[in-house]
């Protein structure tokens, strides 16, 4: 009889972990089920979504005859995720959370929780995603001292565990995946890897967890669930008022209680506007939000992005970017944004410049750049700045035309 590997897989109540959990069983494992409570409060009606939460997990727990832990890291969650979430609202920008809290949270102090305390062979959650290793190369993983030396050898061969898309690309999560280390990586099973949402969906009916069937798919801020923004950031935050100016005549159109508020690309509520008006740009020291008329004014657009020190999933930058310095791959800042084809520059300090194949509409400081070749995530980056948009651009060439007109025009004929 072989070694029976134990697994401890992340539960948060939800269809998918519940179905990762299932399926390790299944597999012969010795699962344990966790659940992580991250956030203290009670939403606006006084109910705590993760206490129910929590039950459905152990529910799930219990039909599958599996130990059941839960752990708490409210403190964590707060000075590693929501405490940079509000620095970043400060300086303009607009945060990832989830990503941040796969980084610190999940994949950090869960990930040492479950292979140091709970001596674990490997940790699982319920992410579509995949890697680039099989299950038991997953267990290998646990027994390598870590290397003594400060500095790896050169001539070392390293294998890095690579993260790809989930056989569901609509449901694919390696876009929250995108800021997690080796580490962690390499003894992380995702056993939804090859399955679509559907199927897991199915997988789950049969096995009688209708109570987590029912449950309709958590969309708000990570752990901190649906509820009005503006409302609940301003219970952490001054209110820092200001104008909302138009982008195209410098008129103040209205006020507003704070930028953080707000993120560009979004309608703005103005009272008295008969045309719906969209944030397109932010002063941090005036305080004051720029706006256009449409949707898709093209202040909204641009093609250029530049990071902060990227993270690549594989620690070292891909061979032909270090070689050529650049890279054809694909871009997105949201989840479920089509890939855009794009060229990577790096830089000396490790943050990279990103030019788009085509404008794209509210890119966002603050928000990551998830970069794809082929069906691997290499990793991400912090948008910290961007190109120039496509109206600034229109205005240059139009003050440059009339400049050139300006000086093409004949002047008196001295002739007559």
């Amino acid at each position: 009889m072989g070694l029976i590997r134990h697994v401890v897989c992340a539960m948060s109540g939800g269809v998918d972990s519940s179905v990762a959990a299932l399926l390790l069983k299944k597999r012969g494992y010795a699962v344990t089920g966790v659940f992580m409570k991250n956030w203290d409060s009670l939403d606006e009606q006084g109910v705590c979504s993760s206490e129910k939460d929590c039950e459905d997990a152990y529910r799930v727990c219990q039909d599958l005859n599996i130990s059941f832990h839960q752990v708490s890291y409210v403190k964590e969650y707060w000075h590693d995720v929501f405490s940079n979430l509000l620095k970043e609202y400060e300086k303009g920008r607009t945060p990832n959370p989830d990503i941040l809290c796969n980084k610190h949270i999940k994949f950090n102090h869960f990930h040492k929780y479950a292979i140091n305390i709970l001596g674990a062979d490997a940790m699982a959650t319920g992410h579509y995603a995949r890697t680039s290793q099989e299950d038991e190369e997953v267990f290998q993983q646990s027994h390598t001292a870590p290397p003594t030396t400060l500095f790896r050898d050169r001539f070392e061969i390293r294998n890095p565990v690579r993260l790809f898309q989930g056989a569901d690309l609509v449901k694919d999560q390696t876009f929250f995946l995108s800021q997690i280390s080796q580490d962690a990586l390499r003894q992380t099973m995702f056993p939804l890897a090859g399955l679509t949402k559907e199927f897991v969906k199915k997988i789950a009916a049969e096995a009688g967890f209708h109570h987590v069937l029912k449950k309709k798919e958590s969309m708000g801020i990570c752990f901190i669930g649906e509820r009005n923004f503006e409302n609940f950031i301003l219970e952490y935050m001054e209110p820092k008022p200001g104008n909302f100016v138009s982008i195209e005549d410098g008129t103040v159109v209205g006020t507003h209680k704070g930028w953080f508020t707000m993120t560009l690309g979004q309608g703005a509520r103005i009272g008295g506007q008969k045309d719906a008006l969209f944030v397109v740009d932010k002063d941090t020291v005036t305080g004051d939000v720029f706006v256009a008329p449409t949707t898709n004014h093209p202040a909204l657009f641009r093609d250029t992005v530049r990071t902060d020190r990227f993270h690549w999933v594989a620690v070292d930058p891909p061979p032909e970017l270090v070689r050529t310095q650049m890279l054809e791959c694909h871009f997105r800042f949201i989840h479920q944004m089509p890939l855009i084809p794009c060229t990577v520059t790096l830089n000396m300090d490790g943050s990279v410049w990103i030019s788009l194949s085509q404008p794209v509409r509210a890119l966002t400081p603050g928000q990551f750049a998830v970069l794809y070749k082929g069906d691997e995530c290499l990793g991400s980056g912090k948008i910290i700045q961007l190109g120039p948009s496509e109206y600034t651009l229109q205005k240059g060439r139009e003050q440059f035309v009339a400049r050139l007109q300006h000086k093409e025009q004949p002047g008196p004929d001295p002739a007559s």
